[in-house]
């Protein structure tokens, strides 16, 4: 079937409609998620390529299961849920060359408790320094070598909850994880995002 599909159609009319083999209905909600699919899956993967891959099958998956999804939950989650494990399992196949150990991107500490390194990276601030400032030139390449750098299970944590701004327990619900575990591998992410730009910020 061709017939016109409402662009203002619900997230469950637009199903319906895919339901019933209207094939308007996956163009309508492709341009509806699309663009959180595929950052969604770039912040994953960090490769474009792959997150295309991602996003076209993504796609499939919505077309092919829009019959058993039950809606009790929003589609986002569920395309949520559907994407991150699409992103992992792409990444899985990957090596896993551009990921660095954990222990080697965070701060160091003096057996006194003292943050060990340059003190300039001590006393860095940040306070004179605005958002735009801080994304622009080679702050935001600093910030996005490490994000690439970040090993893939506190790469999604981050993506999720700094870039979806899913809550907490989203995150957990959706990586099937304990809460504890996704603040802590979160706030680990962060200090080594704020480790790499301090160097470059000192």
């Amino acid at each position: 079937m061709n017939r016109a599909i409402d662009s203002a159609a619900s997230d469950f009319d637009l199903l319906a409609s895919l339901r019933r083999g209207e094939v308007g209905a996956l163009t309508a909600l492709a341009e509806r998620h699309g663009p959180t699919i595929y950052r969604l899956a770039f912040g994953v993967t960090r490769n474009r390529a792959d997150a295309e891959e991602v996003l076209q099958d993504v796609l499939l998956t919505v077309a092919r299961k829009s019959a058993s999804f039950e809606g009790r939950s929003a589609l986002g989650s569920w395309i949520h849920r559907v994407t991150t494990n699409a992103a992992l399992n792409k990444r899985r196949g990957k090596r896993e060359e551009l990921e660095t150990p954990l222990e080697e991107l965070l701060p160091t500490f003096e057996p006194d408790g003292h943050r060990a390194g340059d003190r300039t990276y001590i006393l860095a601030d940040w306070s004179q320094n605005p958002e735009e400032e801080l994304l622009s030139g080679e702050r935001r390449r600093v910030l996005e070598r490490a994000i690439d750098s970040l090993p893939v299970h506190y790469r999604v944590v981050l993506v999720l909850r700094d870039v979806e701004e899913l809550s907490n327990e989203e995150v957990a619900a959706l990586l099937d994880e304990p809460i504890s575990s996704v603040k802590s591998r979160l706030h680990r992410a962060r200090m080594v995002l704020r480790e790499q730009l301090t160097r470059v910020l000192a």
